[in-house]
């Protein structure tokens, strides 16, 4: 389901970590637009939209930066293994065990967000999608127009 009416609102500054626990925020990636994906191990519609996040990510290169932040409790130890069995090729283990996004922002999984290079929100979207059809590339470029 696609929601608009969050948009314009900053980006959260929740930290969240890489594969080897360092952390960053959302400000980080400042300049260009966002895609971030909120997902779980667990979730098996979020695992099945993980390979059309990967094939958008690697079709946008340096245009779009794709976020995919697992809310998984055990963080790397789950989230590691996925990503190494899994072979994705543009996507990096990114972890938020404290769930800080998933419930500051009220989130159910999957959710993806997209923010402007501004790191202001155009539009969330709740629920699996195919990230590699014509639908999603003209939600993405919103972004540029936004």
């Amino acid at each position: 389901m696609l929601d608009r009416s969050h948009k314009g609102e900053a980006a959260p500054d929740f930290a969240f970590a890489d594969a080897k626990g360092v952390k960053t925020t959302l400000a980080a990636f400042a300049g260009k637009p966002v895609l971030l994906n909120l997902w779980a191990t667990w979730c098996a519609p979020c695992v099945k939209e993980m390979p059309t996040l990967d094939a958008l990510a690697q079709r946008e290169g340096d245009a779009l930066k794709v976020l995919t932040i697992s809310q998984d409790l055990d963080g790397p130890a789950k989230v590691v293994p996925y990503f190494e069995k899994a072979g994705f090729k543009a996507l990096e283990p990114w972890t938020d065990p404290d769930l800080r996004f998933s419930v500051g922002l009220g989130a159910n999984l999957p959710t993806t967000i997209l923010y402007d290079a501004a790191g202001k929100e155009v539009w969330r979207m709740t629920g699996s999608m195919d990230w590699s059809n014509d639908a999603a590339r003209d939600l993405i470029a919103e972004a540029s127009a936004a």
